[in-house]
């Protein structure tokens, strides 16, 4: 086991000094200046003997790729010279569905649940096919808004009601792009603190309507289908009731308390996203005329269980469970979004991302998502971390990409401050984990500037990919296959001794360990292993909570 103590290019013409400034803002001095060769698109093998340079003491290393920089660079520029300003920026996070999910991964239809709305951006837009979040829902989010990984912003299991922490210290996405001018509304699940200091309102966002938990935790002790044993008793109920964590849902405006809309009981569950949507969507009309851009950072309810459908799509999936019924109206919801930018005038200055804060909660099944890899949500098997990941941007993000390059949602920081042109307000103070992906995400044949993804379970390090190789030294235990749990919250550590490696490629699923035959390998492992455990030390974790 590892584990760490919580103690422990100039472009000469007459647009010369504009285009330096914001070269340097968005790339860095080493992406202006290096002179590296491109490899060719999507070619992975390249990747592999790519060398990565540091471009900060406390950033990740990237894979330079300065040609696509540039022209990356030119498309933004001429971006901004046409709409004069900078670019809205909407991200789309799902609860606990499976990279199998979606029609264009392999689900859709064929399994009982259509996605035209999101398939159809896929189509127009980048399809990732290796998008890492973390575990669990919590750590995601954070990660999401701090470009940290769990073991630095300190929250590595779902935050419950209590705790104290959570986003308190940290500088958050939402905070630099607010003092960078954008309008900041967060809607939907929160999940990343209860306290004060870590609720959205505090954190930079201007606005907030949502709530601050997560679903179970608001239905659960209700159903008496599922929990008799409270439900049907009075003093369990009201011992429940009694429990310090806010049950309603709520809204609440920059400094300001949160205010209750409604309690959160079965039937108001079934209509939140729903709402959800229509705030979004107000908020989307209400920001076409303005001079500000923004960031809409909507988290929907769905699909975490317990699901409830809508009425309005009760029994309207081909599967008719509850998961897919709900998996359809959130296709919906993003069809709703997109119309509204559409219709005001604003989809072509919007870049949206798509995607799920983790794979899907294996031991809920039937009401779960589906993931085609090994493991569940709650694991570092491939089904607990790799997520949808889709990128539009019209005329801006060539249609019809699909790419295997590495994407670690921390990046989704680091990027958007270069759109954003807040670069230079990156921290310099704390470790960032994440990845400027500008580049990758506006050149044609963009490649990844990521070379590594580090899978963490908790406290205790895990794997390293590199390319399509993955090296396990530690994973949640799925013995249980049969019975449906594939790994998850229900299993217990493994430790390896000598470590298993697998071809993501020749073995998706990691059931052949090849170490063997790679030995060879090894420093191509254990040498970036070395090197992100060594920036713990320099940049020691947060006080851990909830472990």
């Amino acid at each position: 086991m590892v584990s760490i103590s919580s103690n422990n290019n100039d472009y000469f013409d007459r647009k010369k000094a504009f285009r330096l400034k914001t070269a340097a803002s968005l790339f860095g001095a080493a992406g202006c200046l290096l002179l590296v060769g491109s490899a060719s698109a999507a070619d992975l093998e390249d990747a592999l003997v790519q060398k990565t340079v540091q471009v900060a003491p406390n950033l990740e290393p990237v894979i330079p790729h300065p040609d696509q920089e540039k022209e990356a660079l030119d498309k933004l520029i001429a971006f901004e010279e046409k709409t004069g300003k900078k670019p809205n920026i909407l991200f789309f996070i799902m609860d606990d569905v499976g990279w199998g999910d979606l029609g264009v991964y392999g689900g859709g239809a064929m399994a009982g649940a259509p996605t035209p709305n999101m398939d159809r951006l896929a189509r127009e837009g980048l399809q990732l096919t290796s998008a890492y979040a973390q575990p669990s829902s919590s750590p995601t989010r954070a990660t999401i808004l701090t470009g940290r990984l769990p073991m630095r912003h300190g929250i590595l299991r779902p935050s419950g009601k209590d705790e104290t922490g959570g986003l308190e210290g940290e500088i958050t996405l939402p905070q630099i792009l607010s003092e960078a001018g954008y309008v900041t509304q967060a809607v939907g699940k929160w999940h990343v603190g209860e306290n004060k200091g870590s609720q959205p309102q505090n954190v930079g966002f201007d606005d907030f309507y949502g709530f601050l938990s997560v679903s179970d935790y608001y239905t659960e002790w209700r159903d008496p289908y599922f929990n008799p044993d409270v439900a049907l008793s009075p003093e369990r109920t009201q011992m429940i009731r009694n429990l310090a964590f806010e049950k309603n849902w709520v809204h609440a405006k920059k400094g300001g308390e949160v205010e209750p809309i409604a309690e959160i009981d079965i039937p108001t569950c079934s209509i939140l996203d729903e709402k959800w949507a229509d705030y979004s969507v107000e908020f989307i009309k209400n920001m076409a005329n303005s001079d500000q851009p923004f960031f809409l950072y909507h988290c929907t309810r769905g699909a975490h269980f317990d699901n409830y459908p809508n009425p309005q799509f009760l029994g309207k999936s081909p599967a008719k469970y509850p998961y897919k019924d709900v998996m359809i109206e959130l296709d919906y919801i993003l069809g709703r979004l997109v119309s509204a930018l559409e219709e005001t005038g604003q989809l072509e200055n919007t870049i949206i991302f798509i995607t799920s804060d983790n794979g899907p909660e294996m031991e809920l099944w039937p009401d779960s998502g589906f993931s085609p890899f090994r493991g569940a949500k709650g694991s570092t098997w491939e089904g607990g971390m790799r997520v949808p990941g889709i990128f539009y941007w019209k005329d801006m993000i060539s249609p019809g990409r699909i790419s295997d390059g590495l994407f670690d949602l921390a990046d989704l920081f680091n990027t958007s401050l270069a759109l954003s042109g807040a670069k230079d307000q990156m921290p310099t103070d704390r470790y960032i984990d994440g990845i400027d992906q500008t580049s990758f995400l506006l050149s044609n044949n963009g490649q990844s500037n990521r070379k590594y993804i580090y899978y963490w379970l908790g406290r205790n390090f895990s794997a390293v990919r590199v390319g399509e190789y993955k090296y396990m030294m530690l994973a949640e235990s799925d013995d249980d296959r049969d019975n449906c749990l594939q790994g998850g919250f229900s299993g217990y550590i493994m430790n390896y001794y000598f470590g298993k490696a697998f071809n993501l490629y020749l073995d998706p699923k990691e059931n052949h360990n090849f170490f063997l035959r790679k030995v060879i390998y090894s420093d191509i492992f254990l040498g970036p292993m070395k090197s992100h455990l060594a920036t713990f030390q320099k940049y020691p974790p947060k006080d851990i909570l909830g472990d």
